[in-house]
């Protein structure tokens, strides 16, 4: 039967990243926010002692060994604290996701294991998009031409957390054979930063160019068979998306909450606003949503626990990953936009956090798959679906 009550484990992660958010995050978020810069050096050896850089990955290499549901658990906690910040410590979890689905056993000895180090915390680097390459991955152009052992890499990457910064990329370009994934070290001659972008919310996360200049890559870190990264892009997608959509609720909480106080404080005509039922259904509506967002990244999160399980995908899970996603984009961008207007004038300064909510909720709309893929996503499956059943 259905349960939603967390276990033992899930409530230990989840209380753990909710103090980190607290004591860690949301004290320096709207200094780092304002400079557009992740604190690597503040933030990243606090975050790795508390195992949240490899929380994603197997305990036998080293990492926390969270499930995906329990995982995106955590990254609601932790967006809660700051969007910003999170976005460049989870981006290892998108990063390492191709490696545990596609990867041998000796690549993620070799790769999954470097990424554990509570000691010397490392980054790691998704690098799919390309400037004219975004939701269509069949554009892109970077390319992995055979020479000898091994491949030789060139092309451009953008709009990649942790750009420039990262030890490790997952990278995917054209081979012979079609797309193909390759584990590449960041510290490999030819690879090196474009452009830090200037971004309008998530500003403490790194962002930047990648680019590839002749990067030998040994054949032996290519990432499964020639030709074959289409299918893992889109596993590694539908695994994590679970993940973006609990950040926005993480968002999404947050602005609620701040509204929800303000309005129980603002006084106006000799009563606080939430008095007023244009103020209080705006608050009941924010809570709705926020709950029903959790409960659809739960569902996907579920069923990715089950992917990794069995190693099989599922259609189940494409269409509750998009839903997911959608949803809790949407909901995000609506719960923070309603939140400045609870505050009003305040809400729209930088002396209340609402504003920054708000910048930080409009890319949950956007990466790991735009709203308007998602919904592509879900209607190309209604091909296939004749009934909805339990």
């Amino acid at each position: 039967m259905i349960d939603f009550e967390l276990t033992d484990e899930q409530r230990a992660a989840v209380d753990m990243a909710h103090d980190f958010a607290l004591n860690e995050l949301r004290p320096i978020a709207e200094e780092w926010d304002k400079k557009g810069e992740f604190p690597a050096d503040l933030i990243l050896p606090k975050a790795a002692q508390a195992g949240l850089t490899s929380a994603g990955i197997p305990e036998e290499y080293g990492g926390g060994g969270l499930d995906p549901l329990t995982a995106a658990m955590v990254f609601e906690e932790l967006a809660w604290g700051c969007a910003g910040l999170t976005t460049s410590i989870g981006a290892n979890n998108l990063a390492t996701a191709p490696i545990q689905i596609a990867g041998t056993e000796e690549q993620k000895q070799k790769w999954l294991t470097r990424l554990c180090d509570e000691k010397n915390p490392k980054l790691a680097g998704f690098c799919l998009t390309e400037p004219e390459a975004g939701s269509d991955v069949s554009s892109i152009k970077t390319t992995a031409k055979a020479d000898g052992d091994g491949f030789i890499l060139n092309g451009q990457k953008c709009f990649i957390t942790n750009g420039g910064i990262s030890d490790v990329y997952t990278v995917f370009a054209q081979t012979d054979n079609g797309l193909s994934g390759f584990i590449v070290d960041g510290n490999a001659e030819g690879v090196s930063m474009g452009r830090h972008e200037d971004k309008l919310g998530i500003r403490a996360s790194h962002t930047a160019e990648v680019f590839f200049e002749n990067v030998k890559i040994p054949k032996e870190d290519m990432l499964g068979e020639p030709g074959s990264a289409f299918v893992t892009v889109m596993q590694t997608l539908d695994q994590t998306r679970a993940g973006v959509a609990a950040l926005a609720v993480g968002v999404a909480r947050a602005a609620f909450e701040e509204a929800n106080a303000y309005a129980k404080e603002r006084v106006q005509f000799g009563s606080p606003i939430m008095v007023n039922q244009a103020i209080s259904f705006m608050l009941a509506d924010m809570l709705i949503n926020i709950e029903a967002g959790r409960r659809l990244y739960y569902y996907a999160g579920w069923l990715a626990n089950r992917m990794v399980e069995t190693g099989k995908a599922s259609r189940r899970l494409t269409v509750a990953s998009s839903i997911s996603k959608a949803f809790c984009g949407d909901m995000a961008m609506k719960v923070t936009t309603d939140a400045v207007q609870v505050l009003g004038g305040y809400g729209y300064m930088k002396d209340y956090p609402v504003e920054k909510y708000m910048r930080d909720a409009k890319i949950m709309q956007i990466y790991e798959g735009t709203a308007q893929i998602q919904r592509y996503v879900l209607a190309v499956s209604l091909n296939g679906i004749k009934e909805v059943k339990q």
